[in-house]
Order: structure tokens, then sequence, then C-alpha cells
């Protein structure tokens, strides 16, 4: 069997979390289904199909183009604007079967450690933003996972030769842009978090 490279299939989805004050904002994950990266974890009060065609568009121009892109049926995934972009931008989407999230298997298993190890831990009071970043640095950059042979998300990624110049800086793949450097695994959990 072949080694499928990286980017090649993209899973998207949201996670719901509310604020210290109760105000609900959902965070927009994509990840790549064969390296495991974060690829982006974006938080927001509202975010519409438009906005997820922005930030796929910048996923796109960082990462390269992905053969595929699978999500639910969502009312963002399944607007106008994404349908749109996903002719245009020449990528495929699958859908899942309503009901059945584990047709998403590994966009479910970050989903569910980003709830475990950050959301459930953490009380939001401004910067949710900054506490995600620092999630998906630590989770991408540092966190070694058995399915990669326990290399990083970044290190599995980079250690493929792709076409084209995406990865001809390997350097890149280390980097989260304007992330802040990662904390450890247990050093968020004991100072509150701020969401904005």
């Amino acid at each position: 069997m072949l080694p499928v490279p990286p980017h090649t299939r993209w899973s998207i989805d949201f996670v719901p979390d509310q604020r210290a004050s109760g105000r609900r904002f959902r965070i927009l994950n994509a990840v790549d289904d064969v390296t495991k990266e974060c690829l982006t974890a974006v938080a927001d009060t509202s975010i519409s199909g438009r906005r997820v065609v922005r930030e796929l568009t910048a996923r796109v121009a960082r990462h390269g183009r992905p053969t595929v892109i699978v999500s639910d049926h969502g009312t963002e995934f399944t607007s106008n604007a994404m349908l749109a972009w996903t002719q245009e931008a020449g990528v495929g989407w699958h859908f899942i079967a309503p009901g059945k999230p584990m047709q998403n298997g590994v966009r479910e298993t970050v989903n569910g450690r980003m709830r475990d190890e950050l959301l459930n831990e953490t009380l939001f009071f401004a910067h949710a933003r900054t506490a995600l970043a620092r999630w998906v640095a630590d989770y991408t950059q540092h966190r070694p996972h058995s399915a990669l042979r326990y290399q990083t998300p970044a290190a599995f990624a980079a250690s493929f030769t792709a076409p084209g110049d995406r990865r001809s800086n390997p350097d890149q793949l280390s980097r989260s842009p304007g992330a802040p450097a990662a904390l450890t695994r247990h050093s968020h959990a004991a100072t509150p978090a701020t969401t904005g």
C-alpha cells in the first residue's frame, strides 16, 4: 500500500463552548486526516459560510489544496458560498451520513481532545483565541501520536516530499503564524484563560 500524502483529505467541524459570562461561541476546526495536524481553530460568536470560505482559502494558500474536505451537513458547509468555493477551488466535498459522526473519526478525536484538555478545563473570561492557539501549537508541534509512529503531526508532515514548493521549507511546518509559544500540557489548566 502506498502512503497517502499530507493534505489529501481534510475534515472540518464546529466545537461549541461558552464564556464565563454565558455568551456562547464556536470553534471552527480543520484537521488534516493524514498528518493529524490541526490546520486551524477559529473561535468566534458567529461563523458564517462566507467566513468558513475565507478560513479555508487561507489554509489552502498555506498548505496547498486538499483533494477532498469532509464535513457534516451544517448550514455553513451547505451554503451557496461553500458550493461556489469548492467549484472555484477545485476541491471535492464529502458529507458524512446524518447522525454518523464517526465517519469523520479523525476530526472527532481532535474535537474530543480539545474538549477534554482545554474547553472543559478552562474558564474563559476574554481571550479564548490565545488559549486555543496555544493548545493547537502544543497538539501539532509537541505531542507525539501513536498513529504517526510517535511523531508529532508537524514532524510527520515534514517527512513527506510533496510536489511544488509548499513543502520545500519544512521549517514552515514547525511554526503556526501568529500563535504564541506552546504551553506544556498542564500549564494552562491552573490559570483561567479568557475569551476574545
